[in-house]
């Protein structure tokens, strides 16, 4: 019961967060350039599994209230993209990560191959948030913004543009936080 709680609880404060995050930036979090500092906080997946949920409604919510209100199709798709980005993060970090990540390299050669191949691993962890939210969101999104000429050039570019802002938010301001999460291990009592 108490293990269903603290998933909850975090689940519910990540949602809020992920809104807070959202709404007060709208003007640049929704349209054919996103940058949606919210995005951020999907490498809380690589450590806890309560934040799957707590990013989905948290984007659910956001979508739902969007003040230019771009439709059921940015509501649904924009937020199981989301949530399939947080799935596959936190799959990842099982298979990618799991006990290796706390183990500390070895001197010499070997250490500083175990330490940039643990770098890389990090990266590939955080990466489904910008893979499934360029291919996603990029895909739907020149359909269903008004007074959009939607040509083969644009949606690429959509994609493009996408991917490049949620690389940003995600490697520039979320892997520092992840980071810093794991070095005082704050999810240490886990919810899994």
């Amino acid at each position: 019961m108490k293990r269903s709680v603290q998933f909850l609880t975090r689940s519910a404060v990540i949602a809020a967060a992920y809104l807070v995050l959202t709404l007060p930036l709208a003007q640049i979090a929704f349209g054919p350039i996103q940058f949606r500092l919210a995005e951020a906080l999907t490498v809380l997946a690589a450590i806890t599994p309560s934040a799957i949920p707590g990013l989905f409604v948290g984007c659910l919510i956001s979508n739902l209230m969007n003040p230019q209100n771009l439709g059921p199709v940015d509501i649904v798709f924009g937020s199981l993209a989301t949530l399939l980005a947080a799935w596959l993060t936190w799959q990842m970090n099982v298979k990618l990560l799991g006990r290796q990540d706390q183990s500390q390299p070895g001197g010499g050669k070997t250490g500083r191959i175990r330490q940039t191949s643990i770098w890389f691993r990090h990266l590939l962890v955080l990466s489904p948030a910008v893979w499934v939210n360029a291919i996603v969101v990029g895909f739907y999104l020149p359909w269903i913004i008004p007074d959009l000429t939607v040509t083969a050039g644009f949606r690429i570019w959509t994609i493009a543009s996408i991917f490049l802002s949620q690389s940003v938010v995600i490697y520039l301001i979320g892997l520092p936080v992840y980071l810093a999460l794991k070095k005082i291990r704050l999810f240490v009592a886990e919810d899994v």
